[in-house]
């Protein structure tokens, strides 16, 4: 399989070099992953050869130009091909020529879908990329993909440029022959200045990259994390590939029942309440709220936490787990959890507030029919923490939310259970899955794990 791979990648003694300084690295403590530091650095540089001169060549010759015109013709041509990764290849790794054009950072939307990923990778692209006629600096580089990471490699330095564990990319977009590789980014703080950052706006780091290839990079990436999610399965017992099959998962789709209670609840005028807070001028609410969660039936907000005498504890209408539909007549349904801490804290100078709710508990109620480990459950968890949602699978049908902690899962409670226990207990679980969950907020205010700043 080496000398296979050998033969394939031209670039494979490099390829060897960096895994080599990879090593040295790991076992001298170093971690081996983009930080914020070198990240920054990177953004740093970029800004600096901005400034420096490129060499260009704008006569092209006869024969160029009729090189050119091959090059289109092929180009239109790959453009039509699909590349598959036999597994193998993809745990080894590949590597793509390609010219790295620049970085920048876009802020992560909390509620991302896939149309909002297209626009972030095309403002990334606006961004960085010149207009046609400019001299677009850039370097060239090597694209490593693997199922457990991806690298940039300088092809004439002979360094690691960037390094982002899979687990970590975002998106992948392929616009024409430019490639966008959008990454969460990874912090080293200390457990006390990590508080801090989570309560800043998470952003991501999107690299721009122009290639011939850029189609089958994009392939390479999703058939890399399609070989990986495989391997999970295997390592946990689970051979048989069958999930694969679309037909077959869109049975238990339809055997799977969508939640109906919190979908009556919000449907039905009667369960909508108009609460009057009284209160003095100058006085805030008293209270946290928190997003819903991606998934949830209503995109909206949920009272976290009260504050002991403030006027929302006082008015005795008002509980830990409700939805937040308006106040004072502005729906809150849709809007970023910003702007409905900003229209709570305008209250400040009212002598009373007209808020419409709807009474929820705080835990939520899950539940899955998943006839065989072969279908996947189609969301991912990390440290009991909900990160990412398949549209339209069992999971979201079932009740599972972007953003919330798992408390339990079937009858067990998971509070105090390490990430790879709970990895396992899913990945395992079949017949009827039931699970309580809570935002991660709300979940870490009444454990005491954060305290409560009241708007």
């Amino acid at each position: 399989m080496l000398e296979n791979f050998q033969i394939m990648c031209p670039q494979f003694d490099l390829l060897h070099k960096v895994h080599q300084n990879r090593t040295n690295t790991c076992q001298t403590g170093h971690v081996d992953s983009d930080t914020d530091t070198e990240t920054d650095n990177l953004l740093g540089l970029q800004r600096l050869r901005k400034y420096q001169k490129v060499p260009t060549n704008d006569q092209n010759s006869p024969e160029q130009k009729t090189n050119n015109v091959g090059q289109q013709a092929n180009k239109q041509k790959k453009k039509k091909e699909v590349m598959i990764h036999e597994p193998a290849v993809l745990i080894e790794g590949v590597l793509f020529r390609a010219k790295y054009l620049g970085s920048t950072q876009i802020l992560c939307d909390g509620r991302p879908t896939k149309a909002s990923r297209m626009m972030q990778a095309q403002e990334a692209v606006t961004r960085i990329k010149l207009p046609d006629g400019e001299t677009q600096p850039c370097t060239d580089v090597d694209l490593f993909i693997s199922t457990e990471k991806i690298m940039v490699l300088n092809t004439d330095m002979q360094d690691i440029m960037m390094d982002h564990p899979l687990r970590t990319i975002s998106y992948i977009a392929d616009i024409a022959d430019l490639v966008v590789l959008m990454a969460r980014r990874v912090s080293q703080a200390s457990p006390d200045e990590a508080e801090n950052i989570i309560k800043k706006t998470p952003k991501l780091i999107c690299h721009v990259f122009e290639s011939d290839e850029a189609q089958f990079i994009a392939q390479s990436i999703g058939q890399a994390f399609q070989v990986a999610y495989m391997e999970f399965l295997r390592a946990n017992g689970i051979e048989d590939p069958g999930y694969l099959r679309e037909m077959d998962y869109q049975e238990v789709l339809n055997s799977q029942e969508m939640l109906g209670e919190e979908l009556e609840l919000f449907a039905r005028k009667e369960t909508q309440k108009d609460v009057v807070v009284p209160k003095q001028k100058n006085e805030i609410l008293g209270m946290v709220i928190v997003e819903s969660g991606w998934g949830s039936m209503l995109p909206t907000v949920v009272v976290a936490n009260l504050m002991p005498g403030g006027p929302a504890a006082r008015c005795n209408q008002i509980n830990v787990g409700d939805h937040i539909i308006a106040v004072n007549g502005i729906s809150f349904v849709g809007l970023p959890l910003a702007k409905c801490q900003e229209h709570i804290k305008n209250v400040k100078q009212c002598t009373a507030v007209r808020m419409t709710m709807v009474h929820t508990p705080p835990v939520v109620e899950v539940r899955i029919k998943r006839p065989d480990t072969k279908y996947q459950l189609g969301f991912s968890v990390q440290n009991g923490v909900i990160c990412s949602l398949l549209r339209g699978g069992i999971a979201e049908r079932g009740g599972i939310r972007v953003g919330h902690r798992i408390i339990e899962i079937n009858g067990q409670s998971v509070v105090a259970v390490v990430h790879e226990k709970i990895v396992t207990m899913l990945a395992t679980a079949v017949g009827e899955i039931q699970m309580k969950t809570m935002p991660t907020s709300m979940f870490r205010l009444l454990t005491g794990q954060e305290q409560p700043i009241y708007i």
